[in-house]
């Protein structure tokens, strides 16, 4: 509830803006490279699942039409777009340190080789979710030969594989980021409910979606899509520093025990 927060979230819910569309160029363009159509199809399923109705119809229709024209993706572009997309690791390092207590933040440097081996990783992963679930429709294909279940399997798998997969990259962001030391069994917990915190939260949008994007067409006309994203960006990064708060509250009791001991102990000393 404090007011820091507050701006940790909007600065990661902004870079979350500059960031997404880059991230969804090179796990398009990179299907599209290799041939996977399956894993393609997927990703426009995974944008149907969080951004319902105009959002997400403007998100697919524009990231059809951009991909299309430009062709086979390079390995350059990929590289660039990658560096472009871990925009969004660097305030949360700082959000992610304050909530450990840690004195000091990595240099822009050092922050953005952890964040692009991060972008790497997670990217990986949602790859691999994708691929997956291309998989899966096509297999589904050539035993049903129905498009209804083809359709219905595939959105079934990927809700599926989307929840652990979610985990798997709040549990590293959780554990790799902070400029600290951190135990791995004290932020798994946190990764994994989180990780459900967000998938009721993108039923909770789903079910408060028409009115709140009526408000916001009200209030930002032709800025409605772009303000959609960043307030659930924000949302959503509130959430995830809840569960590093949570995570991190019995480490900084333990420091804050610690130093009251020592000054103790070099109070009466004198």
């Amino acid at each position: 509830m404090e007011t820091e927060v507050h701006v940790y979230a909007f600065s990661i819910a902004a870079n979350l803006l500059l960031s997404f569309f880059p991230f969804l160029i090179v796990m398009v363009g990179l299907c599209q490279t290799f041939g996977w159509r399956g894993a393609k199809g997927a990703i426009f399923i995974a944008l149907r699942d969080y951004f319902p109705d105009q959002l997400g119809d403007f998100i697919t229709r524009n990231l059809t039409a951009f991909v299309e024209s430009m062709g086979p993706l390079p390995l350059f572009s990929i590289l660039l777009l990658f560096f472009t997309a871990n925009g969004i690791f660097e305030p949360l390092e700082v959000a992610l340190n304050r909530a450990w207590g840690a004195t000091t933040n990595r240099t822009f440097l050092k922050n953005q080789i952890v964040s692009l081996g991060l972008i790497f990783v997670c990217g990986a992963l949602a790859l691999l979710s994708t691929v997956l679930t291309g998989l899966n429709r096509e297999v589904l294909t050539a035993l049903t030969g129905s498009q209804m279940m083809n359709n219905i399997g595939s959105v079934v798998f990927f809700k599926a594989a989307a929840l652990p997969i979610s985990i798997l990259m709040l549990f590293l962001v959780y554990w790799v980021l902070p400029n600290v030391k951190v135990s791995p069994v004290q932020v798994l917990p946190a990764a994994i409910v989180i990780g459900i915190a967000l998938e009721v939260f993108k039923y909770v949008n789903l079910l408060l979606w028409p009115w709140f994007y009526a408000k916001l067409r009200r209030e930002y006309g032709p800025f409605v899509n772009s303000a959609a994203i960043l307030f659930l960006g924000f949302f959503s990064a509130m959430i995830v520093l809840a569960g590093a708060e949570w995570s991190a509250r019995h480490r900084t009791t333990l420091v804050t025990e610690e130093e009251a001991a020592h000054l103790r102990a070099a109070a009466s000393s004198r």
